[in-house]
This record gives C-alpha cells, structure tokens and sequence, in this order.
C-alpha cells in the first residue's frame, strides 16, 4: 500500500515537473519586431546646453504659495520661446490658469483623433540641509563628465525640453502632423496638479476633445535592475495608484505625568497604528502586475522564468517574495504608509490629543471607500477620529495593450532602445496624467531615461543628472513616437 501511494507521488511530481518544463519553454516572446531606427542626427552638447540653460530657474510649485515663483516660470516661458523659435512660430500657445502652457500643432486630417504628450515645468526643492550632499550646485545646470546636473534634470524638465527638441527637429524638416498634437505642460504637477494639468484636461473637455491616446512622464527604462533580466526593461504605465491620505486624531483629558492612566493619548494612538501597519490590505500578482511579469518571464534565464511563467503554481511563492522588496510590494497591493505623528510638548504632561496620517497608495481594483472601511476595521478604536484628505483620488483607469497608442510606445521604444524589452507596468506614485481621463481613454504614463539601481534615489533627491548620450535617446524617442503616430498625408 505504502510502495503505491509513493509511486503515485512519484508519478505526480514528474507530471508536475514535465508540465512546468513544457509550460517554460511554449511560453512564447511578447517583443514586436521592428528594425531599429537610424541613430537622430543632433547636436547632443547644443540640446545638453539648452536644458542645462532652464535649471536656474527655480520652478518649485508650493500647494499654500501659488504665486511664490511665478518669476521663475515666466523666465523659464521666455526661455523656451527663445530656445525654440520654429515651435513658437508653428504652434499655438496658451497659458491655463496661472502658468501651465497649452500648445497645439494642428494636424493634416481634421477627422483624426488628437494625442498628447505630457511633461510638467515645476520640480521639488533640495531637502534643507542638504545641499553640500551635492557633487554641483543643484540649481547651477552644470555639464560635467557627460552628464547635465541639477534639480529637474530627471523630473521633469528633460522629458519637456526632449519633446520641444524633436518638434523643433521635425518642423525644421518640413515634417506635419496627420493627427493634432497636444503638448501640456502643467505648473504644479508636484503638488496635486489641480491648478495646471486638471484645468487643461477640462478645457479640452469642454472644446470637446477627445484624445486617441496621452504619454506622460511615467517608468523608466530599468538597466540591472530587475533580477533575472540580462536585458534593460522599458516599462510602459497603462495605470497609476490612487492617493489615500486620511488624518487621524484620539482625544482624552490631559494630565500629570506622575499620575497616568492606564491608556494614554500617545498609547492608544501608538497601539492603533501597530495593528493598522501589521494588517496590510491583501496583495496579488494580477492586473496591470500580472501583465507586466508574464510579459518579462520569457525574456528572462534561469529559475526566474521558470517561476514567472508558472504563476499557477508558483503564484504564491512568488508574491511573498516580491512583498520582501517595497518596490515589487507596491505593484501588488495597496500600500499602508504611517507618515505623520503628533502628540505632547512637555515631558511631565499626558497629553490629551494625539494626532496621525496615515497615506494609502491605491492599487486598481479597490476603491476609496473600500480602503477606508479597511482603516477603520484595522485601526479597533472607534474612539479615534477619522478625516480624509480632500485631495484623495481614485486609481486610474487601466489602459489597454490593444491600444493603438500603446503599440504606438512600444514600437518607438524598440526602435530607439533595441536592447531593451519592453512590458506594460503600474505606476506607484501620482502624475499630471490622471487628471486626462476625462478626455482620453487611453493613457500611459513613461520616461524614456535610463537608470540603474543607484539611480533611482536621484528622483527627488540628491544629485540628480541626466547623460548627455540619453539625453539624445530621449530625444530621439520623442521624434521617432511622432513620425510613427503622425505620419504626413
């Protein structure tokens, strides 16, 4: 009995092995083939120079101040139309609400739906403190060992200068768009984008615009960064989380320290919060994620593929390795963040108010609602008050990799980074382009800009640069995207 229930096991675990073999090696390669385009014939140190040439202009955007830089984007305004005189000379201009820029190339074919392509004009500041962390001044837009430096080189003036070089390129070249092209540029993308891109999006709206497709800035193109792939990864946004911010407060009489209660403000409040971040909202490797690892699996070597491209049975496994990494645990879950905490001003005073926030970045396919239900069940003191923020948002909606305009990226990237494989991916963090569902449905969210592991602290930190030589790709992305999507008649 014992030799037939082994040999059954047995039996089992061959078919097992057999079929993860089978099912490794039939999984076929999701790559289009396209030849590589011939290498844009451009002055890369004169177009370093010009974007070099906009970082002194301190385009940070403040959520309180509105106004505080207007100096600074109206000299940036007046940069660009000096640096770019064909694309003055050819394009409308509008400036939206305060100083977000609205350009439009009209297209050949008045019956063709329109693109866009996004980029913002402000940027973060340097963390006080911080600025002898840096190996060049951070807003002198210095050129050094081949690289451009400064705040802004990376998010976002390089992808807005990369897209006014290529339509700069084109016009000189006689080049006209079949479809209308949309170039927006938001002033305050960097707190909520409420005051540029939103009002851009429903001017559009309201002349009844409705676009075939929108680009922003969004993922990168990974070299060395994803284990098991020899090759850079080129990963294309088809969605971006929500933002869930909710405060919280707990509320009881104050007192001396030398005669304290059994539960404190800072106790209850503490307790609460460790229940909260111990139960995390369930993850998966599905959606936009699950897209975005069957994509990679076979380009990938060893047992990563064999791994990815079993998901049936290896799915568990898996996604408990990849919650190890905050990076990989962001794609699959909505994300629990404890950011602010408050209480007390004397050390011999309880005191009677304890206050925290608590941020959620929202994975498609829950809600809102749903997390904040979530919250509330996880946080087990009705006692603690609950406001949310009012700039919460929804997750996007998820753009499809039938569109036309993904097909659109992902030839472009695989003709100007032939070496690298290109796969749909999520979007942890918020940009400008949420606010475009209203008039297109189909939006994606990508940089053309290489990075490796040690790169990736440069955005919104310190010493941020870009390379002169992927600066050029850059630019040549941005070309080649619009001679493929809007060919002349």
């Amino acid at each position: 009995m014992i030799k037939r229930v082994f040999l059954a096991l047995l039996l089992v675990l061959v078919a097992l092995a057999a079929a993860v073999a089978v099912n490794t090696l039939r999984t076929p390669s999701r790559q289009v083939a396209v030849a590589p385009a011939p290498r844009l014939a451009i002055d890369a140190q004169a177009a370093a120079k010009r974007l070099a040439g906009a970082i002194p202009m301190r385009t940070v955007s403040s959520f309180d101040d509105a106004k505080g830089n207007d100096a600074e984007f109206d000299k940036l305004h007046a940069y660009l139309a000096q640096q770019f005189p064909k694309v003055h000379a050819t394009l409308k201009k509008e400036v939206v609400g305060q100083k977000a820029l609205l350009y439009t190339w009209p297209g050949t074919d008045p019956a063709a739906k329109p693109i866009a392509l996004m980029a913002h004009q402000d940027m973060v500041p340097i963390a006080p403190g911080t600025e002898k962390a840096w190996t060049v001044d951070p807003f002198a837009g210095e050129i050094r060992d081949g690289y451009i430096w400064g705040r802004g080189t990376l998010d976002n003036k390089s992808n807005l200068f990369a897209q006014m070089e290529a339509v700069e390129l084109l016009i000189g070249s006689g080049f006209q768009p079949k479809q209308t092209v949309y170039l927006v540029m938001g002033d305050d993308e960097e707190v909520g984008g409420l005051r540029g891109a939103r009002p851009i999006a429903e001017l559009l709206k309201s002349r009844g615009v409705e676009l075939d497709w929108v680009l922003d800035e969004g993922l990168l193109v990974l070299d060395g960064v994803l284990p098991g792939l020899g090759k850079p990864a080129a990963l294309i946004g088809l969605a971006e989380k929500g933002y869930a911010t909710f405060f919280l407060s707990f509320d009881t009489a104050p007192g001396h320290s030398s005669m304290p209660p059994q539960h404190s403000a800072i106790g209850s409040m503490s307790a609460a919060l460790a229940r909260l971040e111990a139960n995390q909202m369930p993850g998966a490797i599905q959606g936009v994620a699950g897209e975005m690892f069957g994509t990679l699996a076979p380009e990938m070597g060893g047992i990563n593929r064999v791994m990815l491209s079993n998901l049936w049975l290896t799915g568990p496994l898996v996604a408990g390795q990849l919650a190890k990494s905050p990076s990989s645990n962001a794609m699959l879950r909505t994300t629990t963040a404890l950011t602010i905490v408050r209480a007390g001003n004397k050390d011999n005073v309880l005191p009677g108010r304890a206050e925290a926030a608590v941020n959620f970045r929202v994975l498609p396919g829950d809600t809102l609602a749903s997390v904040e239900a979530h919250l509330r069940k996880s946080l087990g003191n009705d006692a603690i008050q609950v406001k949310a923020y009012p700039g919460n948002s929804e997750p996007s909606p998820v753009s499809s990799i039938d569109s036309t305009g993904y097909r659109a990226v992902q030839q472009a990237v695989r003709q100007v980074f032939p070496d690298a494989v290109v796969a749909p991916g999520l979007m942890t963090a918020a940009t400008d382009s949420r606010h475009f569902s209203l008039v297109s449905r189909a939006v994606f969210r990508f940089s053309p800009i290489r990075v490796k592991s040690e790169d990736l602290p440069r955005f919104h930190g310190n010493n941020e640069r870009v390379s002169i030589a992927n600066y050029a790709e850059m630019i040549g992305f941005y070309h080649q995207l619009l001679r493929n999507t809007a060919q002349p008649d």
